[in-house]
């Protein structure tokens, strides 16, 4: 540990717990930024390369599994907006339909910048939408987030 900037660098929940964060992405490279960053500031990352993983990981890919997404308990889904098979937007909204997983935060992460899309995310309850790529500032403030989180 190197001494220096006692800015909130390592994220500590409520309960001390160390966050779990779920990274979403169809791009490796993008996939293990995210990750990196993230354990840079001392959370627990699970990656996914698409939206039906992300599900299955969260206990939502099935009706049968509803009671399994409290063993993959998550405090933020970081997810890239543009993915074959299921968009981070559609992922998005399939959390906030599970009444289980509704309260996770959800952060959108893309390349392109358009209005509409940005729009659409929040109002389906994104918490933030971040432009690619990610850079350690935006890691800092979803700690902000994420600590205004109950779990």
């Amino acid at each position: 540990m190197a001494s220096g900037s006692s800015a909130s660098s390592n994220w500590v929940m409520e309960n001390g717990d160390v966050p779990h964060v779920l990274a979403v992405d169809d791009n490796l490279i993008d996939r293990k930024l995210v990750e990196k960053l993230l354990r840079n500031s001392s959370c627990r990352v699970t990656t996914a390369e698409n939206g039906p993983r992300a599900l299955e990981f969260l206990g939502l890919a099935s009706n049968e599994q509803k009671n399994l997404g409290a063993g993959s308990k998550v405090n933020l889904v970081i997810t890239d907006y543009c993915m074959p098979g299921m968009t981070g937007y559609e992922l998005l909204k399939k959390i906030k339909e599970s009444s289980v997983m509704k309260e996770v935060p959800v952060v959108i992460v893309s390349s392109e910048n358009i209005p509409t899309r940005i729009n659409e995310c929040m109002e389906k309850g994104a918490q933030m939408f971040i432009q690619k790529p990610l850079k350690q500032s935006d890691v800092n403030k979803l700690a902000c987030q994420l600590m205004n989180c109950r779990s």
